[in-house]
């Protein structure tokens, strides 16, 4: 690994095999990683940054009333206890930076394809530029692996090898903890038309993602890829994400209000790749992607025709591999 200082007192580790490649590909409309010669499906650019720390935040909410909400690994019990952590798809490094400084006595990695945009760091905390699909190099083994939202990440196979070298590189009973959001959208009340763009997202990402080789719905495959690696005692959460603020529940509303900016974010970068490679019936144009992404996001007055309709409203499904 080589050191690069990107701003005062924070430095990003880079893997010498890539330490000439430039971290943001070109692109008309948004920027790409370029490790994998943008095989990845999502932009590294300032708006799908914003649309992870939005996600940081409604994860935050919805596990409020736990004294740590970070994860659910038993590993945390004792804030006192020296770990050695890491953050696969670490993102925009902010949840490397709130589990560093709650867990001052330990070590905490995080990984990824891009540096983030970030100024500042704490001193047990370091974020590395590398793709996991390659051998794993850290020589300490980990008390806890954990991933959140890498839904197109990896074909099967690839999947299959990060899982493998995650049981590899922890210690024995160290754990692994796997967030997930799946690509569909529901209405408890089921009242969400099933003409609905929302209704048509789910299987049409799924179709993408099937067609790109790179799976969308891990949500589904998780546990029984994790089980079959040979971990135990596997535990599982479902959450519900409401999308806007229609939950009577002061949480739920909260978490509602910043997973709709979540989305407002996001869904551009979620949708570019997908569609304008592997849409069908062909490959959509880009500006066909973002005229159609563009219609979507409601102007003040018509927020209630799409987000906030129903009683129920639209809610996504994220799932977590520990309980």
């Amino acid at each position: 690994m080589t050191d690069h200082s990107i701003s005062d007192g924070v430095s990003i580790d880079v893997d010498p095999e890539f330490e000439n490649d430039s971290a943001y590909g070109g692109d008309d409309w948004v920027s790409y990683q370029s490790l994998r010669n943008k095989e990845y499906c999502l932009p590294s650019d300032e708006q799908q940054f914003e649309a992870y720390e939005a996600g940081h935040l409604v994860d935050l909410i919805l596990d409020s009333e736990r004294e740590n909400p970070l994860f659910r690994a038993p590993c945390g019990d004792d804030k006192e206890a020296p770990l050695h952590i890491l953050d696969i798809g670490t993102g925009m490094g902010t949840w490397v930076i709130d589990v560093a400084d709650m867990f001052p006595n330990s070590i905490v990695r995080g990984v990824d394809l891009y540096p983030p945009p970030i100024t500042w760091m704490p001193p047990n905390c370091t974020i590395e530029v590398d793709d996991v699909l390659q051998e794993w190099t850290w020589r300490e083994p980990f008390d806890l692996i954990r991933m959140r939202n890498m839904i197109g990440s990896f074909d099967q196979a690839e999947w299959d090898r990060v899982y493998q070298q995650c049981y590899d590189k922890l210690k024995p009973g160290g754990w692994i903890e796997q967030y997930e959001v799946g690509p569909f959208v529901e209405c408890d009340d089921g009242s969400l038309p099933e003409d609905s763009v929302l209704s048509k997202w789910g299987p049409n990402i799924r179709g993408c993602g099937e067609r790109a080789g790179r799976t969308c719905d891990v949500i589904f495959t998780m546990a029984k890829s994790i089980r079959e690696k040979g971990f135990i005692d596997m535990h599982e959460k479902n959450y519900k994400w409401p999308i806007g603020p229609w939950a009577k529940h002061q949480k739920f509303k909260e978490a509602g209000l910043l997973n709709y900016e979540h989305w407002m974010s996001g869904i551009e970068g979620w949708c570019m790749w997908l569609l304008t490679k592997f849409g069908a019936p062909k490959p959509w144009k880009k500006e066909e992607v973002a005229k159609r992404i563009w219609a979507r996001k409601p102007f003040p007055g018509e927020v209630s025709q799409n987000m906030k309709a129903t009683t129920e409203s639209p809610q996504s499904r994220p799932v977590t591999s520990n309980e």
